[in-house]
């Protein structure tokens, strides 16, 4: 860390214009003051709120669509060229189409909703498709009820890909929230304050907010992987 710090002000030297590449004391400097208002934590919170509810709608919809699409091949077949064109598309292409369907407060919900989604789809799909079949062999062949199956063959199988797609879906949500709320420009809304920190020149205030993004992310990534650490080692005294 203290290296990349040296690396960012050697390059604010090197440039001499805090109004194209802000030092690491103006940037901190910015971020204290504004930790010290209302107003800031309003905003923090209004954007944490809805890049959340869109991660935890899109988590849950790629668990449901996992296992709908595992018992059905059928269903395979109509949804995997959906979820393809998903993850190929531009961002941008679906925040534009979302401000045409959605009202500008709901966008970011959506798009953080469309990054996770395919994530959590195609993790899960691969752990289930990955299960020992050795096991579930020798599961039909002592009768196990399917709820058993289910706790002790899938569960422990497909809860590594969960953690990865789980991880790996929070990056996104965050980078593609905050992009939707830059384009839509919902008022209290970190998304908002970069847009304006742009418009007026105020890099520092450009940086300060691009780093509260940067450790809200790697802050809930944290607490995603302490969670689900849990419940994996929760599950294991259980005997799964």
């Amino acid at each position: 860390m203290c290296v990349w710090l040296a690396v960012w002000q050697i390059l604010s030297l090197c440039i001499g214009q805090e109004v194209l590449f802000a030092s690491p004391r103006a940037t901190f400097s910015r971020l204290f003051s504004l930790l010290g208002t209302g107003d800031f934590w309003l905003k923090a919170l209004h954007s944490l709120l809805g890049i959340m509810e869109g991660y935890l709608l899109g988590v849950c919809g790629g668990i449901l669509l996992a296992v709908l699409t595992a018992c059905s091949k059928w269903l395979l077949a109509v949804f995997k060229p959906m979820l393809t064109v998903i993850k190929t598309t531009p961002v941008v292409s679906f925040i534009i189409l979302a401000l045409v369907w959605l009202q500008k407060e709901s966008v970011p919900v959506f798009i953080s909703f469309l990054m996770v989604l395919p994530i959590v789809w195609a993790n899960l799909t691969t752990g289930i498709a990955e299960t020992n079949p050795q096991l579930l062999e020798m599961a039909r062949v002592y009768r196990l009820s399917k709820r058993k199956i289910l706790r002790y063959i899938y569960f422990p199988s497909v809860l590594p890909a969960l953690l990865t797609s789980l991880t790996t879906a929070i990056g996104f949500a965050w980078k593609a929230g905050i992009a939707a709320e830059v384009i839509s420009t919902p008022r209290e809304s970190i998304g908002a304050q970069l847009y304006n920190a742009k418009v007026y020149l105020e890099t520092a205030d450009l940086f300060a907010w691009t780093l509260v993004v940067i450790l809200l992310s790697m802050l809930f990534e944290r607490l995603i992987v302490f969670l689900v650490g849990k419940i994996s080692a929760l599950a294991a005294k259980e005997g799964v």
